[in-house]
């Protein structure tokens, strides 16, 4: 599923590689950030935009969209009650199939999170790269 998430959805892959650096880090899943750092630069974004994830409500550096999709990120990542205001926001810039694909790739990599949480999947250290693809 992941391979289809960010292969071959409809929601733009730089989105995309967003929401699952935040879904990643409200999970505290240093395994998978660590495999998304070079996906998400490679899409175009910076050290700085990165470095304000986790406090983006306060950042100037995300767009109206951007801001959006990490509200609905932040909400259903915390227990999965979007409110009406947040999901209007999506309904704004997405259709339905592209927030299908976004609720299922929080869900999805949460559950990636978990997963190597509680596997204790060590970090890469032999120089392995993720498969990146194209942005």
């Amino acid at each position: 599923m992941a391979f289809t998430i960010r292969f071959d959805a409809k929601t733009p892959r730089k989105l995309l590689e967003l929401v699952i650096m935040r879904t990643a880090q409200i999970v505290g899943s240093a395994y998978e950030i660590n495999q998304h750092v070079p996906l998400i630069k490679m899409c175009g974004y910076s050290d700085a935009q990165i470095a304000a994830l986790p406090a983006w409500q306060g950042s100037t550096l995300f767009d109206d969209k951007e801001r959006a999709t990490l509200g609905y990120v932040e909400q259903m990542a915390h227990g999965g009650d979007v409110d009406d205001p947040t999901f209007a926001a999506m309904e704004k810039f997405f259709t339905p199939q592209e927030i299908v694909e976004i609720t299922y790739t929080v869900g999805s990599y949460y559950a990636n999170g978990l997963l190597t949480k509680a596997l204790r999947i060590e970090l890469e250290k032999d120089g392995r790269l993720t498969v990146a693809g194209k942005c």
